[in-house]
C-alpha cells in the first residue's frame, strides 16, 4: 500500500494552532514519525487564505525536508499555489491534486510531463461530482486522454473516485468500488487512492467504518490512501489485507512490519 501520511495538515485543530505558532519542533516530529511508521509520501497542506498558501508551504516543506528525505505531497485546492511550489520541493513527489473541472489538469499536466511527479486526479469535472460509477468512468476516459496527450503514464497517476458519506449513500460503497475495479481493469498499472475517512462522516465509531471500508476498497483495487500511518491498528489490518489478497509474497512484508514494531503495542 502507498501511504499518504495525513498529519501535517492545518484543517487539523492542532496542526492549525501549530502553524499559527510556528511551532517547528512540533511538525519535524511528526513528519520523522510518519517516515518511521513506513509512509511513502508525507502529505503537506497549509489550510491557510490562498495569499499565505504558497509562502505557509514552503516553510512546512522545508521543516519536512530537514528531518526525511521521504518526498512530499503538495496538497492544495489550488493549482496555481501548487505550480508556485513544485520547484521548492527537493526531489519528485505527488500532487494533491486535480480533476477535470477548469483548467486545472492543463496547469499542472504541462509542469510534471516530463518530470517523476505522480498526480493525484479527482474524478470531478465542470459538472460536479459525478452521480453515478458510468459518469465516474465518463470523467476518467477524458482524464486519461489528457494524461496521454501529455505523456504522462498511468503508473504516476493515483485515481481517487471520490470516496463520500455512506450515510447519504443508497448503494453503500457500490458506486466507488465499481468505478475502483472498472479503472483497475483498463489499466492495471495505475494507481487508486482516496482519503479513507471520507467514508465515516456524520456517524458514530467512524473507526469501525474506516477500518472495514479500507479493506473491502483494498480487495476492489486501493492501492494508495490518504491515512494515518502512526494508527498502529489500522497499519495493522493493511499489512494483514495484502498478504490475504496474494500482494505480500510469502506474507514476507507482514512479518517485516511485525518485526520492526509497525504494529506497537496491539499485539501484546
Amino acid at each position: 500500500m502507498i501511504i499518504i501520511g495525513e498529519k501535517i495538515n492545518g484543517s487539523i485543530p492542532s496542526m492549525a494552532k501549530a502553524i499559527a505558532e510556528k511551532d517547528e519542533a512540533l511538525i519535524k516530529d511528526l513528519a520523522k514519525k510518519q517516515a518511521g511508521a513506513g509512509a511513502s509520501f508525507i502529505d503537506v497542506c497549509a489550510s491557510v487564505s490562498e495569499d499565505q498558501e504558497a509562502e505557509t508551504l514552503k516553510w512546512l516543506i522545508g521543516l519536512v525536508e530537514s528531518v526525511t528525505d521521504i518526498p512530499i505531497a503538495i496538497d492544495s485546492p489550488s493549482v496555481n499555489v501548487i505550480a508556485q511550489v513544485i520547484p521548492l520541493c527537493k526531489k519528485c513527489g505527488l500532487i494533491n491534486s486535480v480533476s477535470m473541472e477548469g483548467n486545472k489538469v492543463d496547469t499542472i499536466f504541462p509542469i510534471i510531463a516530463n518530470t517523476r511527479w505522480e498526480c493525484i486526479c479527482l474524478l470531478s469535472d465542470d459538472t460536479g461530482i459525478p452521480k453515478s460509477a458510468a459518469d465516474r468512468l465518463r470523467v476518467f476516459g477524458n482524464l486519461m486522454k489528457k494524461a496521454a496527450g501529455y505523456k504522462i503514464t498511468p503508473a504516476r497517476l493515483h485515481i481517487d473516485p471520490l470516496i463520500e458519506m455512506l450515510c447519504t449513500s443508497e448503494d453503500g460503497i457500490a458506486k466507488v468500488t465499481d468505478t475502483m475495479r472498472e479503472v483497475k481493469r483498463q489499466f492495471p498499472e495505475i494507481h487508486i487512492t482516496g482519503g479513507a475517512s471520507n467514508i465515516s462522516f456524520n456517524l458514530p465509531m467512524r473507526k469501525f467504518i474506516n477500518r472495514a471500508f479500507i479493506i473491502l476498497a483494498m480487495e476492489a483495487g486501493l492501492d494508495s490512501a490518504i491515512l494515518d500511518p502512526l494508527n498502529k491498528e489500522l497499519l495493522a489490518l493493511v499489512y494483514a489485507t495484502e498478504a490475504l489478497l496474494g500482494k505480500d509474497e510469502m506474507c514476507l512484508e507482514y512479518i517485516g512490519a511485525y518485526r520492526e514494531g509497525l504494529f506497537g503495542e496491539i499485539v501484546k
